[in-house]
């Protein structure tokens, strides 16, 4: 989990491995930093209990490790989403073993702490082997939240028989993300079979009348098994990080 940042830059200042000067910019910022091109937010860890995750599309390589660098410098990690080859390649480089990735949802978690990862029975289930790369992406974000997870791959409603292969698995999990393209259909079937919440994901995967995920979404969003949320198309990080804030709930009562 992550540190609380007041703390860690109160321990740095202590370490003299800040200046008094940056501590007070710092706290008297709320604590967040300004670097040009973007503004980090280290109080995230406070109020998300993790911290600020850079979405790597669109930003130059210099601004990804220079944001990665300020988060690493008063949090434990950054968890970096949609990364291409060449990117992950570069950041390898410039953070060695610091860097955990996944070449398959392009994404990648810099951290100088290690966690041992927590049994929360989530369970992360895809229609095909197309959608696998979203839910290898919330996967990897609920890893980088330090819990475990099961998975099932390729087992979509046109063979209804393989999904029905695994109910028991089912029925034990907590919390549900099912990703699916096409029509979406499975996320209906998965809640009918369990009484979790689901988390649906709906991928721009199938053929032109899925207008690259519009209709699994909408057939998600218009379920009639009760129990199902539904996040944005391909967004395997966010169903990853909702669920995390689920287990969160009930594992860390308020």
């Amino acid at each position: 989990m992550a540190i609380n940042p007041v703390k860690s830059i109160l321990n740095k200042l202590k370490n003299n491995e800040i200046s008094a000067e940056e501590a007070e910019k710092l706290l008297l910022n709320n604590l967040s930093e300004s670097i040009g091109t973007a503004t980090i937010d280290h109080a995230r860890s406070i109020f998300k209990e993790f911290p600020e995750v850079i979405f790597a599309e669109g930003k130059e390589l210099k601004d990804i490790i220079q944001i990665s660098k300020k988060i690493l410098k008063i949090s434990q990690k950054v968890l970096i989403t949609r990364l291409g080859t060449k990117k992950i390649e570069s950041l390898k480089k410039e953070f060695g073993t610091k860097i955990k990735y996944n070449d398959t949802a392009n994404i990648a978690l810099i951290t100088d702490k290690p966690e041992k990862l927590i049994d929360s029975n989530i369970l992360v289930i895809s229609a095909g082997t197309t959608d696998i790369p979203v839910a290898e992406e919330a996967i990897f974000t609920i890893n980088s939240h330090g819990y475990d997870t099961q998975k099932i791959y390729d087992v979509g409603v046109a063979g209804i028989s393989r999904i029905l292969n695994h109910v028991d698995l089912i029925q034990e999990s907590k919390i549900i993300i099912v990703v699916a393209g096409m029509e979406g259909a499975l996320a209906s079937v998965v809640s009918g079979l369990s009484s979790c919440p689901v988390i649906s994901v709906p991928t721009s995967i199938g053929y032109g009348s899925s207008y690259d995920g519009l209709a699994a979404l909408l057939g998600m969003l218009n379920s009639c098994s009760p129990g199902i949320g539904v996040v944005n198309i391909d967004n395997g990080f966010g169903a990853g990080y909702l669920a995390c804030s689920i287990v969160r709930t009930f594992t860390h009562p308020q």
